[in-house]
């Protein structure tokens, strides 16, 4: 049933009917557009930083090898608070309002960005390990929040296309304009640890305005409601995503299987930046723009997985082009490097192609989103905020897996790894069946024209 509106609220039309406007038919909801751009900017402001940091922190931390590993530590238990964010994020979504969660998010962000900025200045461990671990709860919140709230809203028949183009706008973000926007400010602040540190500080003015283009420029009625079942008590909403993955398997497959999607992508923003920038004489500069162009790529794709989960099924999707080819993908984005003369134009060229390989078929794990509330339909909420925890999450995993494969095994056992857990995903997925139902043929039409 289509929502009573408010003076002031905008509401989502039923899918395939005539209120239906352009964006609503290819799966942005008119009534969110502001809040779809308002996470492309703040998520530019989050990535700023997300390809220097941790070398930033090994050469604060004294360099070599072993700061190395310290800083894949840090940014590992950063990935932690990023995994309980998220889940906060659908959890406290569900009992206050997507909107006051978003809010939250941002204060977090600001504050303690502020308090590593400040950290790194005085070279203390603890500071540092602290400050950045607390700052890990504020880009989940944010974010995560906005997806509950395109999942409360969306029609189902446009769920896989709206969970792609949020991914647009989260990806085209972090990392690919914000490492644009990092190629930009690191030299016009002067370039090198001085230059990496105002970086930093410059990026929490984008992330304020991100959240200001959200806050003020959406008005629809379910970002700031409970939507939780009445009489649940908080508790029970705060707990019932891991009580519902306690008793429904497919629901914890789903999680897990969510979790392994982008792990390999956080881990090899650890590893790859020396490697690139330094072992293989690329610099920087390239570095940065090869993160761009990769993740551009994701951006253009991850609507298309969507759209087409929608038509083809969201498990087949996931199943044959997200898990089977992000792991070819890692695999050529780490060999093909390593293949070409190191620092040639033509092998970073090569080697860039390669990358954007893993990039774009990354986007086919795009239609999860649309799987994990359909895997317990009385109930999605609680199946949202496990997705949101396993987003964040693998962050976290993709951070682990270097910090305790890596002093053994090495940067090529790190790649390795990834790909055993890509296997595991891919048997995992003939559990997530789901009753999904497809847009007609006046609907695709529709969308379409």
């Amino acid at each position: 049933m289509t929502p009573t509106p408010t003076t002031t609220d905008e509401v989502v039309p039923e899918a395939g009917t005539s209120q239906e406007t352009f964006l609503d038919r290819i799966g942005i909801p008119h009534a969110l557009r502001w809040g779809f751009l308002g996470v492309l900017v703040f998520m530019t402001g989050n990535g700023v930083e997300t390809n220097f940091v941790s070398p930033h922190m090994a050469e604060v931390f004294g360099g070599g090898d072993e700061m190395i590993n310290l800083a894949a530590t840090v940014i590992t238990f950063y990935s932690l608070a990023s995994l309980i964010g998220s889940y906060l994020a659908g959890a406290l979504s569900d009992l206050w309002g997507p909107q006051k969660v978003m809010l939250l998010g941002v204060a977090v962000w600001v504050v303690f960005q502020a308090a590593f900025v400040g950290a790194l200045a005085t070279e203390s461990v603890p500071l540092i390990f602290g400050s950045y671990l607390l700052r890990g709860f504020g880009f989940p919140l944010f974010a995560f929040a906005f997806l509950v709230w395109v999942n409360a809203v969306v029609p189902k028949e446009r769920n896989g296309a709206a969970v792609g183009w949020f991914y647009v706008m989260f990806t085209g973000g972090m990392p690919t304009i914000g490492s644009l926007v990092a190629i930009g400010l690191i030299p016009a602040f002067g370039g090198g640890l001085f230059g990496e540190r105002w970086a930093m500080i410059a990026s929490t003015a984008i992330v304020v305005a991100g959240f200001l283009i959200a806050r003020l420029g959406v008005r629809e009625e379910h970002g700031d409601r409970r939507l939780a079942p009445e009489g649940e008590t908080s508790r029970q909403v705060i707990l019932s995503g891991v009580v519902l993955s306690w008793r429904n398997k497919r629901v914890l497959l789903g999680f897990l299987t969510r979790l392994i999607n982008t792990a390999p992508q956080f881990g090899m923003f650890i590893i790859l930046p020396t490697v690139i920038a330094e072992t293989l004489g690329w610099g920087q500069s390239r570095w940065l723009l090869m993160t761009s162009v990769i993740f551009a790529g994701n951006i253009l794709f991850n609507a298309a997985f969507g759209a087409l989960g929608d038509r083809i099924g969201w498990t087949t999707t996931v199943r044959w082009f997200g898990i089977v080819g992000s792991a070819i993908g890692l695999l050529l984005w780490w060999y093909v490097p390593h293949w070409v003369p190191a620092g040639s134009d033509w092998g970073f060229v090569v080697s860039l192609i390669a990358g954007t390989v893993f990039g774009i078929l990354l986007a086919g794990f795009v239609p999860l989103g649309a799987i994990m509330p359909a895997l317990a339909p009385d109930h999605k909420g609680a199946a949202m905020a496990m997705y949101t925890t396993a987003a964040g999450g693998a962050t976290f995993l993709g951070s682990a897996v270097v910090a305790i494969v890596r002093p053994w095994g090495g940067n090529v056992g790190v790649v390795w790894a990834f790909v055993v857990l890509y296997l595991c995903a891919f048997l995992m997925t003939f559990a997530l069946k789901v009753d999904q139902p497809r847009l007609g043929k006046k609907d695709i039409a529709a969308a379409e024209s």
